[in-house]
């Protein structure tokens, strides 16, 4: 059983270190989405007054900022989904380590919920 804390222990510590990826993973998402709302505002305002040359370079600058939030979209999508499997895998092996406590802790929850509706 010692075993086991020492192992959440260590486990909490990669927890805060991904939590922290995924802030900066969210971070570079959103400078991305700036980005790229900016060079469309640019491209679109700017697009009347613009050589082909221009409007081409625009557009590849554009869609090179585009490409890359759409990349970085997909590791956040993908980091979520690792974390929400571990987050199971993690609840699975709790109950069934622990079953009694599994089932008390359900009772509980169910019992605060019930009497929260019940209020209402």
């Amino acid at each position: 059983m010692n075993s086991t804390q020492t192992s959440n222990g260590g486990d909490s510590g990669a927890d805060l270190n991904a939590h922290a990826g995924a802030g900066d993973a969210r971070e570079k998402l959103m400078s991305d989405m700036k980005n790229v709302i900016h060079d469309a505002e640019d491209w679109l305002s700017k697009t009347g007054t613009r050589s082909g040359e221009e409007i081409n370079a625009v557009k590849e600058r554009f869609e090179h900022t585009l490409q890359t939030a759409k990349t970085d979209l997909m590791k956040l999508e993908a980091s979520m989904m690792a974390k929400a499997k571990l987050a199971a895998q993690a609840t699975d092996t709790y109950v069934n380590d622990n079953p009694w406590k599994s089932v008390g802790v359900g009772a509980a929850v169910g019992i605060l919920f019930g009497l929260l509706v019940a209020r209402r």
